[in-house]
């Protein structure tokens, strides 16, 4: 396998907007890769890995794609907040019938014991930071949480049934007690799931 290192500003995707820009691309030539190619994240580098036959304009070409693919995958995971703002009114007309109608959403980094917080009064949503990089259906999960308490403020039955109108919730509950099991998290159990009864 051989190895070229090249700094992002001579890569044809290397500025783009909006998303992930790398600050070092490094392509792998591989003798076993016959067909595929294949990129991931590794720090701030982006890794390609390409068959060792390719000429130097397929690389460009490729490297060109990947680069822009994990740029857009970079986008859905990681929304802004004018993003998270369209979501959660996205996920109030489609799961709670437009009833909750949230003045803001935004990211903190201040959440060190829960994945988002809402204060009814002033109809603003905070999500935790942590939830970056997770799959969009347990961001939208946590949204809908949120934008739960916007109708109701505790977390007793009519709260869960509004929830529950996400088709994902279980899933996602699920997803988040692992997260926070693995990391050694403290998180409130209000914040994942139903009580018992």
């Amino acid at each position: 396998m051989t190895r070229d290192r090249q700094p992002a500003d001579r890569q044809p995707g290397g500025s783009q907007q909006g998303g992930h820009v790398p600050d070092a691309v490094e392509v792998r030539r591989s003798t076993r890769r016959r067909r595929t190619v294949s990129a991931y994240r590794d720090g701030d580098r982006t890794v390609v890995m390409i068959p060792a036959r390719m000429s130097r304009a397929e690389e460009r070409h490729w490297v060109t794609l990947m680069v822009e693919r994990l740029a857009k995958q970079d986008r859905r995971r990681r929304p802004d907040d004018e993003e998270l703002m369209a979501r959660a009114r996205d996920l109030s007309r489609r799961h709670l019938d437009g009833r909750a109608a949230p003045a803001s959403v935004r990211w903190v980094t201040n959440q060190g014991s829960r994945w988002g917080s809402c204060t009814p009064v002033d109809r603003t949503i905070r999500l935790s930071s942590r939830l970056r990089g997770m799959p969009a259906w347990v961001v939208d999960y946590v949204l809908v949480h949120e934008l739960a308490h916007l109708l109701v403020a505790g977390h007793g039955p009519r709260f869960w049934a509004l929830v529950d109108h996400y088709p994902r919730s279980e899933r996602a509950r699920g997803y988040l007690e692992g997260v926070a099991a693995a990391a050694g998290l403290d998180i409130d159990p209000d914040d994942v799931e139903p009580a018992a009864g």
